[in-house]
This record gives structure tokens, sequence and C-alpha cells, in this order.
């Protein structure tokens, strides 16, 4: 099983006619996902790769094809409007890939989209895949993924993919791997991909990769000491950064001593969860976990 994502997922591409939404869109109709519909405006009628119609609008889309997620591949500028008009056409999960949402525009598109009662994940977020529903709905390569019983949740794009590679060498599949991306304000958080993991009866083990700024690890390891049967192996980046410098993605800012790597930690260690040093240490703690 997975989260998220399935087999069944029908998936519409907002922007599918740009340079990224064309590539991954392509990436994703290979990997076994269900692209049933494009959304491009003034390009309705228009066909992607000879099979997916486009539409103008997402609500055309939607109610031509039955999509139920959408994946949106936008300059930054349209990013909320394409977020929000998912939203309104009862699309379900909507997944915004796009890097440089303004903060502000996130302000009102949060919760804009959680009143219509659709899930968001991102911006700026890698997206999900689920090797065992062969479903892939972002970027994340599926040739690093193999199904099987661990779950990924990351706010790195590319250290999801580290991670994922290190446990697929080493025999160790996921069940659904999820890019919660690292901005500061964004719509799935750790604590909501954990509460899916922990009711998937597929997923035994939980890889959480996390980083410097915020509380939302301190947050997750509380939820994890209360509510998770499911052991959970956690990594913190960003433990080297060198103090009062912005590293990363912009929800990596550290205020005080809220959003250091070493208070992180310690709520992980007082939650019981195993603690990676480094991503390779992943492989070692869940095979023991998985034990």
């Amino acid at each position: 099983m997975s989260v998220f994502v399935t087999k069944n997922t029908k998936l519409l591409v907002q922007g599918i006619t740009g340079r990224d939404g064309s590539f991954h869109a392509k990436q994703m109709m290979e990997y076994g996902t269900q692209v049933v519909a494009g959304v491009t405006p003034g390009k309705g009628g228009q066909t992607f790769e000879n099979t997916v119609p486009i539409f103008n609008t997402v609500a055309e889309a939607v109610k031509a094809t039955g999509a139920n997620t959408s994946v949106i591949y936008v300059p930054p500028p349209f990013a909320a409007d394409a977020m929000m008009e998912a939203a309104d056409a009862g699309v379900q999960l909507i997944v915004c890939i796009t890097e440089g949402v303004p903060v502000l525009d996130m302000t009102r598109v949060r919760p804009y989209v959680m009143e219509k009662g659709a899930r968001l994940v991102g911006p700026n977020c890698p997206g999900l895949i689920s090797p065992a529903d062969k479903a892939k709905v972002g970027i994340i390569p599926g040739r690093i993924c193999t199904p099987g019983p661990v779950g990924v949740v990351s706010r790195s794009g590319t250290l999801t993919y580290e991670v994922v590679y290190q446990l697929t060498r080493a025999g160790i599949g996921q069940t659904t791997c999820v890019g919660i991306g690292g901005d500061p304000i964004n719509g799935t958080n750790f604590i909501d991909a954990l509460e899916a993991f922990e009711k998937d009866p597929a997923t035994k083990a939980v890889a959480m990769m996390g980083e410097i700024g915020g509380t939302d690890e301190q947050e997750a390891a509380d939820y994890i000491k209360h509510h998770m049967k499911k052991p959970v192996v956690g990594f913190i980046a960003g433990q080297t950064a060198p103090p009062g410098r912005r590293m990363g993605h912009a929800g990596a800012i550290i205020s005080g001593s809220a959003g250091t790597a070493a208070e992180k930690i310690d709520a992980f260690k007082a939650a019981g969860m195993g603690v990676a040093q480094r991503p390779k240490d992943f492989v070692q703690l869940i095979q023991e976990r998985l034990k």
C-alpha cells in the first residue's frame, strides 16, 4: 500500500507545455502514473505526446477526465492562482513543485486550499512517489526507488533522493516518499505524513529528514512520542552551519535556540527515535528497527 498517491491517482499537469512541465510529465507517464490531462491557458484542444488532452482551465480538465490530483509547474508569480484554481475545481491533492513562491502569497493560499478540503504538498518540493503502486507525482527519480516497507518524509528534495538511494542500494524498499518542501509556509507537514504512515499497514518504519530552522521537527518528535507505535529514524541537515548564517531553504532560519540542530536532535532522542548522523546511517538504523 501507499499514502496520498496510488495506482488509482488520476493526475493533471498544470503547465504541461512548459519546459519543466513537459519534461516531468513524460517521466511520470513512463513511470506508470495515470496522467489524464494537462492545463495551459490558450492551448486547450491540443494534446501532449498525442495522448494527453490539454485544457484551458483546471475546471474543464476535471470535468472531462475526473482528475483528482494536480501537479503544478508554473512560474512563481502564477503559482498561487494555480493552486487556488485547482482547489476551486475540486482537486483533492495539489502538489506544487514551483520554487520561489512569495511567502505573502502562501498566507492566502494555505487557508484557502484547506477551506476547500484539499491536501496541498509544497510549494518548493519534489512531490511524492509510491513505488509499490507505480505512482509518481513530481520530480523524484523513479529509478532510485523500489517497493518496500519504509515510509520517507523530508523537507529537502535532494536529501530525499540521497536517503532513498542509500535504502534501495541496501535492499530496503519504500511505501511512499514524500517531499514536503522547505518554505516557511507550506501545505502538508511532518505530522500529516507521519499520521498517514502510522495508519498505513504496509509501512513498518519511517525515515524522516529535517533541517535547521523553525520548530517543525520538534513538533513532529512530540507527535511521534505520544502517537506513533512504528519506529522512526530522523536526521537533521545543517548541523555544521556557521552560527548566524542563512542556509538553504527559506524556512531554514534559526531564531534564538529554537531552530538549532542540537535542539532538534535532543527532541528526537527524547521521543525515542533513532538519530542518523549522516544520510548513510539510515540503512543500519532502519535495518535494526525492521528486525
